[in-house]
């Protein structure tokens, strides 16, 4: 089986890449991680470095401006020669440049139920506005904030008691095999979505 390859883009501590490694490694997944890129020196490349996967780390205060970081960026997502690029928890917009070069095969995660509560605080937003639901959504990336096609979504109730770490913790749980999902679909050709172009 000819697997299709991803490269991933994290910030943090890669709890969405670990779960894409893990089906990575299932003999019957339909795509395998070439290189994951992080933004900072994230602790989550060493998921990517302990399986043997390529990292890069590009900041943006190595370039001179947010122009030529978007370049770079697109520059060394485009040398990993991915079919889909997988935002997992890559807490930076995306420039033209990676979205003239993959547009329509970039999906992101976020932690609320779209078209509610977008942006960088998803998880707070939805907390101070009092809902009793909240989950993840994985969407089709464009040039927008969380704007973008809506792949799948899975609910997470809000409790009472909930702190914005509580919630956000029961969001990551349910949001990582959303992903894997959606991911398996779209790199097997199953689903109408970014991988339709595959």
């Amino acid at each position: 089986m000819t697997r299709t390859p991803i490269a991933v883009l994290i910030s943090g501590t890669g709890s969405n890449l670990a779960a894409l490694l893990r089906a990575s490694a299932e003999p019957s997944c339909p795509f395998v991680v070439v290189g994951v890129i992080a933004d900072r020196d994230a602790s989550g490349l060493e998921h990517a470095r302990s399986a043997g996967i390529p990292t890069e780390v590009i900041r943006l205060a190595d370039h001179a401006d947010r122009a030529a970081w978007d370049r770079a960026l697109a520059a060394s997502v485009t040398r990993l020669e991915p079919q889909l690029v997988v935002l997992a928890g890559f807490m930076k917009l995306v420039g033209p440049p990676l979205l003239d070069a993959f547009g329509g095969r970039i999906v992101n995660t976020h932690p609320a139920l779209l078209p509610s509560f977008p942006g960088a605080h998803g998880v707070r937003d939805a907390l101070a506005h009092g809902v009793k639901v909240s989950g993840a959504t994985v969407i089709e990336v464009d040039a927008g904030v969380d704007t973008g096609r809506i792949l799948a979504q899975v609910p997470v109730e809000v409790r009472a008691e909930d702190t914005e770490h509580d919630l956000h913790e029961r969001i990551k749980a349910a949001e990582q095999p959303l992903l894997v999902e959606v991911v398996r679909g779209l790199t097997a050709g199953r689903q109408d979505g970014p991988a339709a172009t595959l």
